[in-house]
């Protein structure tokens, strides 16, 4: 252990031995984690709903356009294997044409467009047809209501800064990152928690929870630059830049607030690690004034700008 470091046994925010000798990041930048869970069943591990409902747009457009292809793939090998009588009004005499023919007149029963240049014949062929309208029915509802909810479902649009910066703070130093709300709607009672994983001289990840400078705001209009004052009771203190990349840090920030408009809970994720904790940076100014000296805003494009200072002291007296 470092001096400085708190002597209480130190949290692992839930990794357990996982962290054991790993120089890795547990977290990636879009606040996904690098663990994974295996053993599981595929249905158990795959979640269907909760993926749909999470992946990106141009995802879930191409899982709803290729189950819709093969929905009506299937039904219309089932249509050619009733036989040719099942289908009436068709002119193709080969089997790829008949094929083609029952996936089209598919196309139309599942989305009720019906143009009725092709009916079913026999019996067998109208019960099909009764279940594909039923099925199109209800992709009709399930799309419907994932699509609803996915655009409903409120998501944090918090920016982070690219990097974090050990700059000069009251007399001393700290480590400091920076957070803006990138949309339109507003975000209060924003509260963040900041931990620090630090690889043992034994192989065993430490985690330090990271006291800041404060844990919470208000309101968040423009940018809040989160603050960790470097005293003597800071994992960081006696630490330089050399001693901090060699004991492969990661900081871990989780982010909650209340979205005003849905009157919901957000959170978002994000971490630090290696190179992307700089020494001896600052962070460029980010509020710009208007032509009144009234009006402030935020910058949000030059949220991750630093500019290179002197070397700072490894810590302050605090503490």
């Amino acid at each position: 252990m470092g001096p400085g470091v708190d002597p209480s046994p130190p949290r692992d925010l839930g990794f357990g031995s996982l962290g054991t000798g790993r120089q890795g990041r547990l977290l990636q930048r879009d606040g996904r984690f690098t663990t994974k869970r295996v053993g599981l069943s595929p249905i158990e591990s795959f979640g269907l709903y909760h993926y749909l409902l999470t992946t990106t747009w141009p995802r879930f457009l191409a899982w709803v356009a290729g189950t819709f292809v093969a929905v009506n793939a299937v039904f219309a090998i089932l249509y050619v294997a009733l036989g040719p009588d099942a289908l009436h009004g068709g002119v193709a005499t080969t089997l790829g044409g008949r094929i083609s023919e029952a996936f089209f007149f598919s196309v139309h029963t599942l989305a009720t467009i019906g143009y009725g240049n092709i009916v079913p014949a026999s019996a067998t062929a109208n019960v099909l047809d009764a279940l594909e309208a039923l099925a199109g029915l209800l992709g009709v509802a399930i799309v419907a209501g994932i699509g609803f909810a996915r655009v409903s479902r409120p998501v944090a649009g918090i920016k982070f800064s690219e990097v974090a910066v050990v700059a000069p703070y009251r007399g001393g130093s700290g480590l400091m990152f920076r957070v803006a709300n990138v949309r339109r709607n507003e975000l209060i009672q924003v509260k963040v928690d900041v931990s620090l994983s630090l690889l043992e001289a034994n192989g065993a990840r430490s985690f330090h929870p990271l006291d800041l400078e404060r844990h919470d705001v208000v309101f968040m209009p423009t940018s809040w630059t989160v603050v960790h004052p470097i005293n003597r009771t800071s994992p960081l203190f006696g630490l330089d830049g050399d001693a901090l990349t060699a004991r492969h840090p990661e900081i871990i920030v989780l982010l909650t607030a209340v979205e005003e408009v849905f009157s919901q809970v957000v959170h978002a994720r994000f971490s630090y690690a290696g190179t992307e904790i700089r020494w001896g940076a600052k962070f460029r100014p980010i509020l710009e004034y208007g032509d009144d000296d009234h009006v402030g805003r935020a910058n949000v494009g030059r949220l991750s700008e630093i500019e290179p200072l002197q070397v700072i002291s490894r810590g302050t007296e605090e503490g």
